[in-house]
């Protein structure tokens, strides 16, 4: 998977769900909801003694879907995601040692910035999209057009604080590739097992995005 084949993916559906799961069997229900709605970049996150395991299950029963690892905090955190399978790496925050770790193995990695400061040293590590988090309490769609107007060949992955409410206000920016969000899979649905719920968040959004960008 190149770092092409992600955009192209994500210019067709710009929402990446977060998947967080203490058992694979849920992880990957939650997966196979998600692209059954229509969303197939998917982000499993390391926040879970199962993550990992997790990570495995989604990408060997999914291979439809594009899979990433978030939450990735240190090298071993992105190496561990690499060896599991994952095609893309998210952080909350900018680390040179795990954006050298993904560089070396030619893995896209979206490190969270939340200002200029932080963005003008990952542009400067050679990056060019990066994940705005947390976007709502870093100021969302206006902090996100004034890095816009300054970093202009940089794309944005708003996340944290982004809904269906606010979806399209994000997706409306020029500098945005896509929105990541923990709101298409609620816990109290997935802990019930009620996955039509997520399928139907997910083609929501899908429908928010297609009004938006045609």
């Amino acid at each position: 998977m190149t770092a092409s084949d992600l955009r192209s993916r994500l210019a067709r559906a710009p929402v990446v769900p977060l998947i967080q799961a203490d058992d694979p069997g849920v992880a990957v229900s939650t997966a196979h909801a998600l692209v059954a709605g229509g969303l197939t970049v998917l982000e499993v996150v390391l926040r879970t003694r199962a993550a990992l395991e997790c990570l495995r299950g989604v990408v060997d029963a999914a291979p439809e879907a594009i899979v990433g690892a978030g939450t990735v905090l240190s090298e071993a955190h992105a190496s561990q995601s690499i060896d599991a399978g994952a095609t893309f790496l998210v952080s909350p925050g900018l680390h040179a040692s795990v954006v050298a770790a993904a560089q070396v193995a030619g893995v896209s990695v979206f490190p969270g910035v939340a200002t200029a400061t932080e963005a003008q040293t990952a542009w400067n590590l050679g990056l060019r999209t990066l994940k705005f988090f947390p976007a709502g309490q870093a100021g969302g769609v206006s902090m996100l057009k004034a890095l816009g107007s300054v970093f202009r060949d940089v794309t944005f992955m708003p996340t944290g604080g982004v809904s269906a409410k606010n979806l399209a206000e994000y997706l409306a920016l020029d500098s945005v590739i896509a929105c990541g969000g923990s709101w298409l899979t609620p816990k109290a649905a997935i802990a019930s097992g009620d996955f039509e719920t997520v399928t139907r968040l997910a083609q929501e959004a899908c429908a928010i995005a297609n009004e938006v960008r045609g």
